[in-house]
C-alpha cells in the first residue's frame, strides 16, 4: 500500500490537470507476494490505476491481490467501473485504502464481494484521505472545496484609505500565493474586483508569466463588465456567472466537475460566504505594518459581541522570509473552521 499511495503521488499536486477526479495507485501481487504489476491514474479521461495495471498484467492477474488506494469504482463515467475491470481479470483479493467518499461512484466493494472476491479496507486509510484531502471533502459535502485567501495588515487592513493595495503582502507571499492557486482548479472573485482592481487571476512564475495548466477564472455578480479586463483574455478559461448567492454559484461549479475553489474577492464577498458556512479553509498573509485606517480584510459579519467571534482553528503557521532587498518577513496563518461554523 506504501508503493501504492507513491504511485498515487506520482502524477504531481493536485489541481486543474487532476480534477475532477482523485489521484489514485494499484499494485497487482501474486499468490506469493510477488508484485506482477502496477498503475496510477493520471487524470481526466485517461484509465484508473487498477486498469492501468491489469493492462500491464495481462493474464497474470488471475488470481492476484489488488492493491489499491481507494475503494474500487463502481459506475461509468469517462470510463467503465474499475471493479467491474477487476472481476473480469479474475483477481481473487481487493485490499484498499479509503472508502470512496462519491456517493455516485461508490459501491464498488460491494460488487466484488458479490462476485465472490476477498475484499479487505482501512490499511493507511488516513494516509489515502490526506492524499487527496480536498477531493475527498469536496465529495462529501458535494459542493467545492471553498479556500479563502486573503492579505492583511497588522490592523485588519486589506487597503490603504485611497484604495491602494499593492501591496500589502510581500513579494514572498505573492509567490507563495501562487503555488496554492496552482492546486485549486478555480479562481473566485467578484464584479468590484476585476472592475476595480483588474486582476489577471493567473497561476504564474517569478518573473510573472502564466506557467501549467491554468485554473478557470470565475467571476460572482450581477454587474456588467467591460471585455477589456484581464479575466477575459485568453491566458486562461473565464466565467461570468451573474449570481450574488454563494449556494448557487457553487452548485453550478460543481455541475461543471469545479471540485476546489480558491476565493480571492474583497471583504464583501468573502463575508457572504462565511455568513452561510460555505468556507472549508482560510489562508491568511499578515504584513507587518499599520495603516489606522482602509479597508477591512472582510464586510461586516453581523457580529456584535465578543462571544459570537468567528474562531477557525490554527492548522499552521509560518514565516515567509523576504524574497526581495527590503522587504519585512510576512506570517502565513492556515486555519480551518470549527466544528459548527459550517
Amino acid at each position: 500500500m506504501r508503493r501504492a499511495l507513491d504511485l498515487a503521488a506520482a502524477i504531481g499536486a493536485p489541481g486543474p490537470a487532476t480534477y475532477p477526479n482523485p489521484r489514485v495507485g494499484c499494485v497487482l501481487l501474486g499468490a506469493d507476494g510477488s508484485m506482477i504489476a502496477e498503475g496510477f491514474h493520471r487524470g481526466p479521461g485517461t484509465p484508473h490505476a487498477e486498469v492501468d495495471a491489469l493492462s500491464k498484467a495481462g493474464e497474470a492477474a488471475r488470481g492476484a491481490t489488488a492493491v489499491v488506494t481507494l475503494e474500487p469504482c463502481n459506475h461509468t463515467g469517462r470510463t467503465g467501473p474499475c471493479s467491474q475491470a477487476l472481476i473480469e481479470a479474475g483477481v481473487a483479493r481487493v485490499v484498499y485504502a479509503q472508502a470512496d467518499p462519491n456517493p455516485v461512484a461508490a459501491g464498488g466493494a460491494e460488487r466484488l464481494k458479490d462476485a465472490g472476491i476477498e475484499v479487505e479496507q482501512g490499511l493507511y486509510a488516513a494516509e489515502s484521505r490526506e492524499l487527496n484531502r480536498v477531493w475527498t471533502r469536496a465529495a462529501e459535502l458535494q459542493r467545492p472545496y471553498v479556500t479563502w485567501k486573503f492579505a492583511t495588515t497588522l490592523d485588519g487592513r486589506s487597503a490603504a484609505a485611497d484604495g491602494t493595495s499593492r501591496w500589502v503582502s510581500s513579494r514572498a507571499a505573492r509567490l507563495d500565493t501562487h503555488k496554492l492557486r496552482a492546486l485549486s482548479d478555480t479562481m473566485l472573485v467578484g464584479t468590484n474586483t476585476v472592475a476595480v482592481d483588474d486582476p489577471a487571476l493567473t497561476v504564474r512564475d517569478l518573473e510573472d508569466r502564466p506557467v501549467g495548466v491554468q485554473p478557470l477564472r470565475v467571476v460572482m455578480g450581477s454587474r456588467d463588465l467591460s471585455d477589456d479586463r484581464r479575466i477575459f483574455d485568453d491566458q486562461a478559461p473565464s466565467l461570468h456567472l451573474r449570481t450574488r448567492d454563494p449556494r448557487s454559484a457553487l452548485a453550478e461549479l460543481w455541475e461543471r466537475e469545479r471540485r476546489h475553489v480558491f476565493l480571492e474577492g474583497g471583504p464583501t464577498l468573502a463575508a457572504a460566504f462565511l455568513e452561510v458556512g460555505l468556507v472549508d479553509e482560510i489562508v491568511v498573509y499578515v504584513a507587518p505594518f499599520l495603516l489606522g485606517a482602509g479597508r477591512s480584510a472582510v464586510a461586516d459579519l453581523g457580529i456584535t459581541t465578543i462571544s459570537e467571534a468567528f474562531r477557525p482553528r490554527v492548522r499552521s503557521v509560518d514565516v515567509l522570509e523576504p524574497a526581495a532587498p527590503g522587504e519585512e518577513p510576512n506570517v502565513r496563518f492556515i486555519l480551518e473552521p470549527q466544528k459548527g461554523e459550517q
